[in-house]
């Protein structure tokens, strides 16, 4: 069993993240996170939407940090046990065997999030609530995802995850900022969401104002935001949020973003982001790049 804590592998073209200790890229490269959105027009109800979120008064904030703040994962084989889970949302749950274990790392807190990647098959295993219960496992909720397939989850099912979307492939990880490029969408989280979600999300879980952003909303970090007083290291995140942008998956603190659980985060750059104002983003209208609804697959004109 391998941490998500590793020296990463490296894809054959820019923007297919590899996963550290696996070959597993994170969905395709025509995948919508993987997509580049810094010449998509403005979402029409960005403004709308950014009020909402008390952008005016919101700086960013990234939920990670030293030395064990953030989301785990696991790499696991299939030589890996694999166990049957009892789901409280079983309608919306995906009924197999998932590889989990009583070492299997669980986020701290009330999500009890545990994100595991079989490398020899390069399936994506997320659980909500996750408790190993001495060996008779319970979760809220388990989505299971092939990492080489651009399908989604049913329309209006959830995952681990309000919006119905997979984890793992949001989170800002250390070996990516070590490496100077992070080549997809990252995942945040606001107060206040829509009874309804854009593609790709497939599940929403607000309140029937329309002011508020749904599941899926994309923002960008303005191109005019200048970067030059940053360091290295938080320049490598604010242009992953020009380029890819962030992907709103889950109701929570406003302007709060993810990445993975790494002691070699440092509380300095953080604190760089933590500086970085909500009134310089924009959403993002990404529906032109949308190839089929129930795919993941963008064409982006």
């Amino acid at each position: 069993m391998a941490s998500g804590v590793a020296t990463p592998g490296s894809g054959d073209r820019p923007n297919d993240p590899v996963l550290p200790n696996t070959h597993c890229e994170l969905f395709p490269a025509d995948n919508i996170w993987n997509t580049r959105i810094d010449d998509l027009p403005v979402h029409p109800m960005s403004k709308v939407w950014l009020r909402a979120m008390k952008a005016p008064s919101m700086n960013l904030h990234p939920d990670f940090g030293p030395p064990a703040y953030g989301l785990p994962f696991d790499v696991v084989t299939n030589r890996h046990r694999t166990v049957r889970i009892r789901f409280r949302y079983a309608d919306e749950s995906d009924h197999v065997r998932y590889p989990l274990g009583p070492r299997t790392p669980i986020e701290l807190g009330s999500d009890r999030h545990a994100l595991i990647v079989n490398k020899d098959t390069c399936t994506l295993y997320e659980l909500y609530g996750a408790r190993w219960n001495h060996g008779r496992p319970t979760a809220g909720s388990g989505a299971v995802w092939d990492l080489s397939s651009n399908a989604l989850r049913p329309d209006g099912w959830t995952s681990a995850d309000a919006a119905g979307l997979p984890i793992l492939p949001g989170l800002v990880r250390f070996d990516e900022v070590k490496m100077g490029s992070i080549d997809h969408a990252i995942r945040f989280t606001t107060e206040l969401t829509r009874d309804a979600h854009l593609w790709p999300a497939r599940h929403d879980a607000g309140s029937a104002n329309r002011r508020y952003p749904p599941m899926g909303a994309r923002f960008r970090l303005k191109a005019s935001f200048d970067l030059s007083g940053f360091s290295p290291k938080a320049r490598v995140v604010l242009r992953a949020m020009k380029r890819y942008g962030l992907i709103l998956a889950d109701n929570g603190a406003n302007w709060y973003f993810q990445g993975t659980q790494d002691p070699r985060w440092t509380n300095h750059v953080l604190d760089e982001l933590k500086t970085v104002p909500a009134s310089a983003f924009e959403a993002v209208d990404v529906s032109s790049c949308r190839v089929d609804p129930d795919s993941g697959e963008a064409r982006c004109p």
